[in-house]
């Protein structure tokens, strides 16, 4: 969509204060008529969508397609977000620090997961838009629909679930410790509440995999995918459905989904055969997670269920637990 020429429709679209589905049909063939969004084009469609109030449902799927296009395929290699693109959806989306439109939360979700890799700031921003909603009911989850302050219920648990999925952990497979922290925060504030049992589920096994889990199977980072653009035509690797598999059963089931991700094997080799020695020392919870650990449970003085749940787990699963957690661990079955 040229700019100088579409300028003149733009600005009659914000002056009328509606779109129409044969607007958004046509500015659909306008935007995609090279196959690129640039900047411009989707600075142009947030303007329309800030302006403009009467859209039709239309709309908010051209919308949401139209800027994840444009902040995951843009620059190469395609299907990164750049750290550049991340800071400046954030710009756009966020007011002080709080997403408050429901297309504006659905884009940052959309192009998380359509991404092959999330800058770790965007990642965090996306949890604390939820962890806002959890404990402050603020935000766009606040919006059209009853939400308690202080209780975490099941639309919450997944779009935890869809964003930790889609983060794909900070350039690893495993939880990372500042997505632990947003977990935790989260739990703290809901401990008494009547929470969806669902999250017990989740916050148990993301943390668990944060102490717990390391894969050996990261996607590269941008500087290596630039270098090496094969890997990323390597459709028998599928990160997607290892860290899916992460989420469902026990910790070995966790650790059976990392042996068993093979697609990759060829590519990396040598690399994959150092890994499988660390495998099982991976699953130990050493001191400095225990410090961490121990720092975070009971810090009000109380053992609550979501803690004593995760402390159970960890009892049941990791096979070498370092001796400061042991009296945390009395207290549960």
């Amino acid at each position: 969509m040229n700019t100088q020429d579409n300028a003149q429709p733009i600005a009659e679209l914000m002056a009328r204060k509606r779109i129409t589905d044969e607007d958004v049909l046509r500015l659909r063939r306008e935007v995609y008529r090279d196959g690129i969004v640039s900047r411009d084009e989707a600075h142009d469609v947030f303007a329309l969508d800030h302006a403009v109030d009467e859209k039709p449902e239309s709309w908010r799927e051209f919308y949401v397609e139209a800027l994840a296009d444009f902040l995951v395929n843009r620059e190469a290699p395609r299907g990164y977000i750049s750290a550049e693109n991340a800071s400046w959806l954030i710009d756009w989306i966020a007011h002080d620090g709080v997403v408050d439109h429901r297309t504006e939360l659905e884009l940052l979700v959309k192009a998380m997961e359509k991404a092959t890799r999330v800058p770790p700031p965007l990642a965090g921003f996306a949890l604390d838009q939820v962890a806002l909603a959890v404990v402050d009911g603020k935000g766009v989850l606040a919006r059209g629909r009853v939400l308690t302050p202080g209780m975490v219920g099941e639309d919450e648990v997944e779009l935890l679930r869809r964003i930790l999925y889609a983060a794909g952990g900070d350039g690893s497979i495993a939880i990372t410790r500042d997505e632990a922290e947003v977990l935790f925060r989260i739990n703290d504030r809901t401990s008494e509440a009547d929470n969806h049992h669902s999250w017990t589920e989740l916050f148990t096994k993301a943390i668990a995999c944060s102490l717990m889990v390391a894969s050996g199977y990261a996607p590269p980072s941008r500087e290596e995918a630039l270098r090496r653009e094969d890997w990323l035509n390597d459709t028998s690797v599928n990160l997607g459905g290892f860290f899916s598999r992460m989420f469902s059963g026990s910790l070995s089931a966790h650790m059976d989904a990392v042996r068993l991700e093979t697609g990759s094997e060829a590519y990396y080799g040598q690399r994959n055969a150092e890994q499988s020695g660390l495998r099982t020392s991976s699953e130990r919870i050493d001191e400095g997670e225990v410090a961490w650990l121990v720092e975070r449970i009971g810090r009000d003085g109380v053992l609550h269920d979501n803690e004593k749940a995760l402390l159970g787990y960890l009892k049941r699963e990791s096979p070498d637990i370092h001796p400061a957690l042991q009296p945390l661990l009395d207290k549960v079955a």
